[in-house]
C-alpha cells in the first residue's frame, strides 16, 4: 500500500446539489477501493489562467492510500465525469 494525494477541480457553475453528489461519487469511490484518510474542500478560487473558458473552479484536496494499480483507476474515473475540470494524482514519499 502507498500514500497518495489526488488535487481535483470542479466546475464553478455547476449548482451546489450537482457539487454534492459529485464529491460523493468521488467519496465513495476512495472509501470503498482504498483507504481515505481524509478530503478536504479548499473552496472557490480564482484560476492563474482560464480553462475551459472558465476562472474559477471548487478544489478539492484528498489523501488515500492504495494498492498501486488504484491511482490509474481513479485518473480513468476523473477523465470521464463530467464537471471535472483538472486533476492531480501524486505518490507521497514515507
Amino acid at each position: 500500500m502507498n500514500k497518495y494525494e489526488a488535487m481535483f477541480i470542479i466546475d464553478s457553475t455547476l449548482d451546489e446539489e450537482s457539487v454534492k453528489s459529485l464529491i460523493e461519487k468521488i467519496k465513495n469511490l476512495l472509501e470503498t477501493s482504498a483507504k481515505l484518510e481524509g478530503l478536504d474542500e479548499w473552496g472557490k478560487r480564482r484560476f492563474a489562467y482560464p480553462i475551459n473558458k472558465q476562472s474559477e473552479g471548487y478544489y478539492f484536496l484528498a489523501n488515500f492510500e492504495a494498492e498501486p494499480d488504484f491511482p490509474n483507476e481513479l485518473e480513468r474515473v476523473f477523465k470521464i465525469t463530467d464537471g471535472i475540470l483538472k486533476y492531480l494524482i501524486v505518490k507521497k514519499d514515507k
